[in-house]
């Protein structure tokens, strides 16, 4: 927290000196501006070709002025971007302000664990790691969170997470740049889609008159202005009507091209910067190392190419401009070089565009693991092992941990299976989904909440809420049924880590008691890791059935001064206390 308070009011002390700055290029060449009229004018009054060399020399320190304005006025985004990182990063640790996106566009009720544990959507654990800015960052993240990754996989990304938590400046410059691009899906998906098109091809004989055109212009020029031929003229206007004629066979091709490019020029000149502070950055982890050497080839580098393809692309845009069109075109065929430089570079770059990308939005991913890591000191990577065993000691909700929750611990070496009882708001769900999202944590590669843990990765399978489907004419029982079978299905062929809360809810209690017994035996006898919930006693005595495997655990109420208190402390036996008993009678209702 102190740290992001420190940086919060260093970058407004610097953003503070480069407004000043800004006004002040703005000021003078506003004031230049004035001096070019003024000397203009003055030029055609005396006809003085002192005043006409001051005029000159004001409208070249004038594009000087717009240049450093121009940089200035990056540099004042820049900051703007990471005072805005660091102020949400504090609103977020001290104020519980969440103004991360969510990701809600990648809930799907089908997935195994995503919409059970609540990974995505309003108030999610993707709002609370996501600190993607671009939109293939945002993709990649919500893959990682989606997909338990292979042990070698975990350990590597663990050892990148590990070296950028370290690494806060890279980070938050990285953030700041990705945020000046403004990337979106439609930016993303129209440059996609400008790699598959194909780019117009020029003919050979215009190539070469696109080079000749402007020596024979400007031998002519030259020309004229020594011997004042008028002759000379008509050659000079016959070159124009060419140029503008062969632009004319061309526009249609070029607005093509504009289609696909028009407002990237930002986006990809943020891209480069992206990827030239990744070139520069030395790194120890093998994934990060691997990350930045797909952004070499033989010839040059990714930040280069990204760079002149937003040069190109900036040109190309000028199009729209028709004194630079005709001024440009008539004269060199400016627009004709610019789609030809354009065809080169997609030749030449185009099936690397988005590798390049990929590793922005790998980095991206890393980069959100690194920064919950570094902002919860506390939390460990577990260790992975090939036993299947799991533990973890003071397990919390990774949206808990800022509000002092209870960290409970549970070690399946001995039992592979638990049985868990306790009355609603005693913690259980909670405990469920801490269990499960912690096991996601692990497998994607993230510390976990705990302060010690231990396990081997396997897929994680839950069934703890189900919803009708109207669309489907399908009820709450049935979509429940259907979800148990998809489980069953899935840990035929492989040891899984199952959680499961009060199912067959819509069913009669012994139907439910029958069915509950019979999905535990099913688990078991597949030898499966997990916890079931339940509030039937009858259920737990399954346990002296099974007592090498299954175990009975319990979140109890106590009641203290005619009140109802819960400690959220996991014990070990069935549940006893009956708390709807004494709020009912507490609340006069029995």
């Amino acid at each position: 927290m102190t740290i992001y308070k420190n940086r919060l009011i260093a970058f407004q002390l610097q953003q503070n000196i480069t407004k000043k700055k800004v006004n002040t290029i703005s000021f003078a060449r506003l004031f230049v501006g004035f001096g070019i009229v003024f000397l203009i004018y003055k030029t055609t009054a005396y006809q003085s070709s002192i005043f006409a060399i001051c005029v000159f020399l004001l409208f070249l320190f004038f594009f000087y002025l717009v240049k450093i304005h121009s940089k200035t006025n990056n540099e004042k985004k820049y900051l703007d971007a990471l005072i805005s990182i660091n102020r949400n990063e504090i609103d977020f640790l001290e104020n519980q302000k969440n103004v991360f996106e969510n990701g809600s566009e990648f809930i799907d009720v089908q997935h195994f664990y995503t919409f059970d544990l609540d990974v995505f959507g309003t108030n999610s654990v993707f709002q609370h790691f996501n600190r993607t800015k671009t939109f293939v960052g945002k993709q990649r993240l919500a893959e990682l969170f989606s997909n338990i990754l292979q042990k070698n996989d975990i350990l590597e990304q663990q050892k990148s997470v590990n070296e950028l938590a370290d690494k806060l400046d890279f980070r938050q410059d990285f953030t700041a740049n990705a945020i000046n691009a403004d990337d979106s899906e439609k930016t993303y998906k129209r440059l996609m889609l400008w790699t598959t098109a194909k780019t117009a091809s020029i003919s050979k004989p215009i190539v070469i008159w696109s080079f000749l055109s402007p020596m024979f212009f400007l031998g002519l020029l030259v020309a004229y202005y020594f011997t004042e031929n008028n002759t000379l003229l008509s050659y000079l206007s016959t070159i124009f009507i060419i140029n503008m004629s062969i632009l004319g066979l061309y526009y249609k091709k070029i607005a093509i091209e504009i289609q696909y490019i028009s407002e990237m020029v930002t986006t990809i000149k943020n891209y480069s910067i992206i990827i030239q502070n990744i070139e520069n950055q030395n790194f120890e982890s093998k994934k990060l190392k691997d990350l930045k050497a797909i952004l070499f080839s033989e010839k040059s580098k990714a930040s280069a190419d990204l760079e002149k393809l937003s040069k190109i692309f900036g040109n190309m845009d000028t199009i729209n401009n028709l004194v630079t069109t005709l001024l440009f075109n008539g004269t060199f065929l400016f627009h004709l070089h610019i789609l030809n430089q354009l065809s080169n570079w997609k030749k030449n770059h185009v099936a690397q565009l988005k590798n390049w990308l990929d590793v922005i939005g790998e980095f991206e991913t890393v980069i959100s693991l690194s920064n919950f890591s570094y902002n919860n000191p506390s939390f460990v990577f577990p260790e992975l092992n090939n036993d299947f065993e799991i533990s973890f000691e003071n397990l919390v909700h990774p949206l808990l941990q800022k509000k002092v929750p209870v960290g409970n611990s549970i070690n399946f070496s001995n039992q592979s299976f638990f049985i868990l009882t306790g009355s609603n708001m005693s913690g259980k769900s909670t405990f469920l989904r801490s269990l499960g999202l912690n096991m996601v944590l692990a497998g994607i590669g993230s510390v976990v909440c705990a302060t010690k843990a231990t396990l081997q990765p396997m897929p994680i399978l839950v069934a703890m809420r189900s919803s009708d489907s109207i669309a489907e004419n399908e009820s709450y029982f049935y979509a429940e049924i259907k979800r148990l079978k998809k489980i069953i299905d899935y840990i035929e062929n492989q040891k899984c880590f199952v959680l499961l809360d009060e199912i067959l809810r819509g069913t009669n209690s012994d139907d439910k008691q029958s069915g509950t017994i019979a999905v535990i035996e099913k688990m078991i006898s597949k030898s499966t890791i997990g916890v079931i919930a339940t509030h039937d006693i009858e259920v737990c005595l399954t346990t002296n059935k099974y007592p090498k495997i299954l175990e009975n655990k319990c979140f109890e109420a106590q009641i203290i001064k005619n009140d109802l208190h819960f400690d959220y402390q996991l014990r070990d036996g069935i549940c006893k206390n009956k708390s709807a008993t004494f709020l009912m009678k507490k609340l006069d209702i029995i």
